[in-house]
């Protein structure tokens, strides 16, 4: 088995190459792949996940091995990750690549398909909740598939959310201004929540019409980053059905109060990527993406760098 570093996965996974592999992998791909639910167990210093995935046409083999972080000893979550491509014949890992960076890139760019595929053509102004590794990610990748011309970033502490807004300023070259969660929510055209808030960050009566939502923080039932306001008012699409409904609290805290129903949730993205079908009817539509990951995300990264190294 080969062991790659950091800078390998890095180097490989240029954005609008990733953004390219999970269209095709959500497209194409999808209805050949075996991808049970993510485990979930709970340890004594987090949470461990564990993300198998097989494309029964392409052999494509492998997992992601995850550790969340999260105690009072630990304030900050914290990721490590490991992906493992196996031998589909055999089970034998070929290759092992640190996966925190691939993790951060492949959401970021299962975020900007869907921003693709369902927000505004006119889109202008992109908000960012949260100033984690997540944040920067969807700033540095939304950019390749909508002019954005404005940036606007809302973090928990207002002064770290300065800092972050001057120095994603400096590498996107471009504006970016920290806001508080009320400007966030009412001034951007296409927003995404990137936290580890248990909560709803903002009031959805906010909203502007034709909104267009990405919401990848929470991974949980009992977690949510947006309110049943945000989700009554919008066009629902999840990355998968079954993840969704096992781990997305922002959509199964309103669904188990009887506030939505099943209906609610459209489409999957394999469905709109294959234009099977088409969320935004009207520009005035808000539209929202639930992404709690996947593990076709994964190995779709993955083979890109295994591809690199090769």
């Amino acid at each position: 088995m080969r062991n790659l570093a950091q800078d390998d996965v890095k180097a490989a996974l240029e954005p609008t190459r990733v953004i390219a592999a999970i269209e095709d992998a959500f497209r194409d791909r999808y209805p050949a792949t075996v991808m049970p639910v993510r485990t979930q167990m709970k340890l004594a210093e987090g949470i461990f996940l564990m993300m198998p995935c097989y494309d029964r046409e392409g052999h494509g083999l492998g997992v992601k091995l995850v550790m969340v972080v999260d105690t009072p000893a630990n304030p900050d979550q914290k990721l490590h990750a490991t992906y493992l491509i196996l031998d589909s014949a055999t089970g034998h890992p070929t290759l092992s690549m640190p996966a925190a960076y691939l993790t951060e890139i492949r959401t970021a760019a299962t975020s900007a398909v869907a921003t693709k595929f369902m927000a505004r053509e006119d889109v202008r102004v992109l908000g960012i909740f949260g100033t984690g590794r997540q944040a920067r990610a969807h700033l540095q990748v939304l950019r390749h598939v909508r002019n954005f011309q404005h940036f606007l970033v809302s973090g928990s502490d207002p002064g770290r959310s300065k800092e972050f807004a001057a120095e994603m300023a400096r590498d996107l070259g471009a504006p970016v201004e920290s806001v508080y969660s009320r400007a966030c929510a009412s001034e951007s055209d296409v927003l995404c929540t990137c936290t580890t808030s248990p909560n709803p960050l903002f009031d959805g009566h906010l909203l502007r019409a034709g909104t267009h939502l990405n919401l990848v923080g929470s991974f949980q039932p009992h977690t949510r980053e947006v309110d049943d306001t945000t989700i009554q008012r919008s066009r629902v699409v999840v990355d998968t059905f079954e993840g969704a409904l096992a781990e997305a609290g922002d959509l199964l805290i309103p669904l188990n109060k009887g506030h939505i129903n099943r209906d609610k949730i459209l489409a999957d993205l394999h469905q709109v990527v294959s234009r099977r079908k088409t969320v935004r009817t009207r520009s005035e539509e808000i539209t929202l993406f639930k992404s709690v990951g996947c593990a076709l995300e994964d190995l779709a990264a993955a083979e890109l760098v295994a591809a690199a190294v090769r």
